[in-house]
């Protein structure tokens, strides 16, 4: 069996190589051509699959490994009888510590504690829940918006969009749904922001065009939106470079690239792969994990900025955001080829959990809020 893999799936050879030939290719080059021969395709978000790719080709298997799943088309492959999976939750950690790291970063930035603010969250599935948790470990007190669950729970917990509006900042945690019961491109469009109250803070780590970028380009250039922390970008990969130097964190669709997460959708496409041809599930990432670059920490509780700076070293936020900037000048003419390799040489970064911290005091209330963001603690 010949399987073709994105070449920046992480143990992609090592995995699959355990079930047949695998080779490698870039995500946006996977043409038709490639796939004359292979049965089984596995992508990331950026390789659109359709009719036009696998007509007249034997593939019989599509995984993608990530928790999107708007570049699928599912309808296709359900009426080929092609298999398919996606990778639920795989990276659902790594976007809430994303999420976590820029909240504090922006609250160093512009003077503000966290607990004293709202956080509208509107989605609230695998990644939004792993937010609500995180958030709510620094105090926050979170609004819930997720009509879907709402209407299949009839939860008070999910509140309508009136009420996250209210919010001081909102995060975005949606699949990109251009039809249907519940739309959600360009769900945060003029009108939505417009009706925010002056001097929200904007994130969206879901996808880009769930948030209208000409309308919130106007609406921080007029300063009604006093910050934004943008990963996902309308047209990726050549994101609108305006925009881009509005925001207050630009990165290049890597909030969910902690080299765990990457790993946990590999598994999980690998077992499922497994699963769709009756096969037992042998392979196991660990041995191969290299070891944490920050694998403990001695904190000292007595500096006020401790929490904000233990997070920015256990993850380099804002060495993202440098690399993300360079495209106005590395990247000129060339957006899309420097945005797409900031991607595939992204650094390793491991999640909260590999690193330790030691605290002296037994009480100390910091305990529970590095526990609740993620950190193994002493």
């Amino acid at each position: 069996m010949n399987i073709l893999v994105d070449e920046n799936i992480p143990y992609g050879v090592e995995a699959f190589g355990t079930l047949g030939a695998v080779r490698r290719a870039p995500g946006r080059a996977i043409t038709k051509d490639m796939l004359e021969d292979v049965t089984a395709l596995i992508v990331r978000s950026i390789t659109r699959v359709d009719e036009s790719l696998l007509t007249g080709t034997p593939v019989r298997f599509v995984g993608t490994c990530t928790i999107g799943e708007d570049h699928i088309d599912k309808a296709y492959l359900a009426a080929q009888r092609i298999g398919f999976s996606s990778a639920p939750g795989c990276n659902a950690n790594s976007v809430a510590e994303y999420i976590v790291t820029a909240i504090l970063a922006l609250a160093q930035k512009h003077h503000f504690n966290p607990a004293d603010l709202k956080l509208g969250i509107v989605g609230v599935g695998n990644v939004g829940t792993k937010v609500w948790q995180k958030a709510t470990a620094l105090g926050m007190q979170c609004v819930l918006n997720d009509p879907p669950l709402q209407a299949a729970s009839q939860d008070p917990v999910y509140r309508p969009l009136t009420e996250i509006q209210e919010c001081p900042i909102i995060t975005f945690h949606v699949p990109l749904n251009k039809g249907g019961a519940y739309p959600t491109r360009h769900l945060a469009d003029e009108r939505f922001l417009a009706a925010l109250r002056p001097g929200t803070i904007i994130f969206n780590t879901s996808r880009g065009a769930v948030v209208d970028n000409q309308a919130l380009k106007g609406a921080l250039r007029n300063r009604h939106i006093a910050a934004a922390v943008l990963d996902v970008w309308e047209h990726e990969p050549t994101p609108d470079l305006e925009l881009l130097r509005l925001t207050d964190i630009a990165t290049p669709h890597i909030a969910g690239y902690s080299f765990d997460g990457k790993v946990n959708g590999t598994r999980q496409i690998y077992d499922a792969l497994c699963t769709f041809l009756g096969l037992p599930i042998s392979w196991d990432p660990r041995p191969f994990l290299p070891a944490p670059p920050l694998p403990e920490l001695h904190i000292d509780t007595e500096d006020p900025e401790i929490l904000v700076k233990t997070v920015l070293k256990a993850y380099d936020l804002a060495g993202d955001d440098e690399r993300m900037r360079k495209i106005f000048v590395e990247g000129q003419g060339q957006e899309g080829l420097f945005f797409d390799g900031l991607r595939k040489e992204y650094p390793v970064r491991r999640e909260f959990f590999n690193t330790t911290l030691h605290l002296k005091e037994e009480e100390n209330p910091l305990k529970a809020v590095f526990s609740g963001i993620g950190f193994t603690v002493l």
